[in-house]
């Protein structure tokens, strides 16, 4: 093979040589390479360090959330412990004044029962007492109306007809005495 069948000129070359090609594809990768550094690349390394440091913050802003809401939710099971305690002593509170009302109304149940008691025996005592008197005065009418038809003498003295009245009366009151000791003795 000869350098004209090559369809050479007649040089050979070598490609460990530089030719020009070769430092023209150089100076397009050294511009293209300067451009590149100059203009985007920093850029795109901005973008990338403030989407990082976004990235970071939102990391940090999620677990700050995170601690407040674990601080929030501590702080939301004390308040129900508060709460829940509050409700207890109100409870016992409530129960122990249920208690207090009750003794006291019971008190002055007694109070008013002892009192109506007291009242009525009074009240029993007065009418027993009025009931006797009219008693005497009209058995004692009586009983001088009658001892004067069967004397056939009038018994008008007040002082008299007064002792018959108490005798009669002393005699009824002990003849129910001796029936009552006769009723409840054995046979």
């Amino acid at each position: 093979m000869s350098a004209a069948e090559d369809g050479g000129g007649g040089t050979e070359s070598n490609f460990l040589v530089p030719n020009a090609t070769f430092f023209v594809e150089l100076a397009a990768f050294a511009l293209v390479f300067f451009i590149l550094t100059k203009y985007v690349i920093p850029p795109i390394n901005k973008a990338m360090t403030a989407r990082q440091e976004a990235i970071r913050q939102e990391f940090a802003e999620a677990e700050q959330a995170k601690k407040d809401a674990n601080s929030a939710e501590a702080e939301f099971k004390a308040q129900i412990a508060d709460a829940r305690k509050e409700a207890a002593r109100i409870r016992e509170e409530a129960h122990e004044q249920g208690k207090q009302i009750i003794e006291e109304a019971k008190q002055q149940a007694q109070a008013e029962q002892q009192r109506i008691k007291e009242q009525a025996q009074a009240q029993i005592a007065a009418e027993r007492q009025q009931a006797l008197t009219s008693l005497r005065a009209e058995v004692g009418t009586l009983a001088t109306s009658l001892a004067g038809r069967i004397v056939g003498e009038a018994l008008e003295d007040d002082e008299r007809s007064g002792r018959v009245v108490d005798r009669f009366l002393a005699d009824l009151e002990s003849l129910e005495t001796s029936k009552a000791a006769r009723n409840g003795a054995p046979s």
